[in-house]
């Protein structure tokens, strides 16, 4: 398995997107929805990664820059407890302090769907915060952070 940059314009990543999000539509309220597209994701103040396993996509991630010391984390493994999202988010958080970010934060659901999510950013030091950037208080919503 490889992490790597990704600028989405593969229809393998394209497809993955994709099905996450009608997946996240079938779980969480419209309203309550995130995710982001793919011209959303294209934009300079995201650092989009994928995992590949061969030429498979099995997880994916990004950090979105906030401000200059403060990024929003995105994650979306497929393969559920395979150590596919542990990868990913050490990569992550690596890349994030390279970059010079001193702080990390993330959106998660609060159902018990995604219960294992929130057990996970758990584990690697992520904290219960208040809503950030331009996200609004909402009771669908798990709202974590981490200093770097």
């Amino acid at each position: 398995m490889k992490i790597v940059v990704d600028d989405l314009s593969g229809a393998e990543i394209a497809g993955f997107l994709d099905e996450h999000v009608q997946q996240m539509r079938s779980i969480t309220p419209l309203e309550s929805k995130h995710a982001l597209d793919l011209d959303e994701l294209r934009k300079p103040e995201i650092t989009f990664w994928s995992v590949m396993d061969g030429d498979t996509v099995v997880g994916c991630g990004a950090i979105k820059r906030l401000d200059a010391g403060h990024a929003e984390l995105r994650t979306t493994p497929a393969r559920k407890r395979s150590g596919i999202a542990s990868l990913l988010l050490e990569h992550i958080i690596a890349e994030a302090k390279c970059m010079g970010f001193t702080r990390l934060s993330l959106e998660t659901g609060a159902a018990e769907f995604f219960l294992p999510a929130r057990k996970l950013y758990e584990k690697f030091g992520f904290v219960p915060c208040t809503p950030f950037g331009d996200y609004r208080p909402d009771s669908n919503s798990t709202f974590m952070t981490r200093v770097l």
